[in-house]
């Protein structure tokens, strides 16, 4: 596996195609994200395809440095990431990230985006640990979930939903930010490379099998911003639990402050066997919406769903 390394973001006042570098956002393992602006002064955010595991770009450069054995996995991402900016910008919906633009340079490629006001869920939850609401959870993720239905309706996934992914516009809509299709392409790219999910949130066929892998995954990272917002910190990762089951149950640790409700819906979410999930957006939605109802009642679509994979399966 290569080195981990830290790239150097482009400088301020850079000017990238049609925008003008102000500053940077934040900095990841795959990606930077700047604050930018366009031809006529509005602000937008770029993120920019960099893996630090592939490519390394110093103080002073403009293009990364790609070493020879790394370039076929790196084209590999920047492809997928370049189809997921594609498939991003025919989406239009209040709650998932507007993607504006998308090009090619410096050897690399960048998603431009619209540049939203407010402060991630994690931030949040960083403020108020322990004192968040059941009204404000149920509120945030119904509203949520209207966006990530309306990408799984256009076949794609997210696979990388977590607190600091979820921004709360000023208003207090939420929005969904930084898939991680691109990523997951490159975790599955060969041995060389780690892989791109992230502890706590990602579901278990994130770690061992990506064929398993379906709208249910979203459901379980659902699940666990959820606990995350009750707890004040990511729950146990998914490898971990499989391996002890140490985690304990949201209906075992909070009866007391939450709906029971509520409880068994995260629970519900969070089930290390996919196929006992909500399986569609719509079944997680309408147990949100019941407060004092039991957790979840199936479709008929639902079960038929439920049991066409588990005749796959076997």
């Amino acid at each position: 596996m290569p080195a981990q390394q830290t790239n150097q973001p482009l400088p301020a006042g850079f000017q990238l195609d049609r925008y003008r570098i102000a500053r940077q956002l934040s900095l990841g393992g795959f990606s930077i994200v700047y604050l930018a602006y366009d031809e006529d002064d509005q602000p937008v955010a770029i993120k920019e395809y960099l893996p630090n595991s592939l490519a390394l770009r110093g103080a002073g450069q403009i293009a990364p440095a790609i070493a020879e054995e790394h370039l076929p996995a790196f084209r590999h991402g920047m492809k997928c990431f370049f189809e997921e900016g594609r498939a991003l910008a025919h989406l239009n919906h209040p709650n998932v990230v507007r993607v504006l633009n998308f090009f090619r340079a410096n050897d690399t490629v960048y998603m431009v985006m619209q540049y939203e006001r407010g402060r991630t869920l994690q931030e949040h939850i960083g403020k108020h640990k322990g004192a968040i609401r059941e009204a404000f959870v149920r509120n945030v993720f119904t509203r949520l979930l209207n966006g990530l239905r309306e990408v799984h309706a256009q076949r794609l996934l997210h696979l990388d939903i977590k607190p600091s992914n979820i921004y709360l516009r000023t208003d207090g809509n939420p929005v969904l930010l930084d898939f991680g299709a691109a990523r997951q392409a490159l975790g599955n790219d060969g041995p060389m490379l780690k892989p791109m999910y992230t502890p706590g949130y990602a579901a278990p066929e994130q770690y061992k099998a990506p064929d398993q892998m379906g709208p249910w995954t979203d459901m379980y990272s659902i699940g666990a911003s959820m606990y995350a917002c009750l707890a004040g910190a990511a729950p146990q990762a998914a490898d971990r639990r499989l391996e002890n089951q140490a985690l304990q149950p949201a209906q075992e640790r909070w009866p007391d402050k939450y709906s029971m409700q509520l409880l068994e819906t995260i629970d519900w979410c969070m089930t290390l066997d996919y196929l006992e999930r909500p399986m569609s957006v719509f079944e997680l939605q309408k147990a949100l919406a019941e407060r004092h109802h039991v957790a979840h009642q199936p479709s008929w679509l639902d079960n038929l769903s439920r049991h066409f994979r588990q005749l796959i399966r076997k």
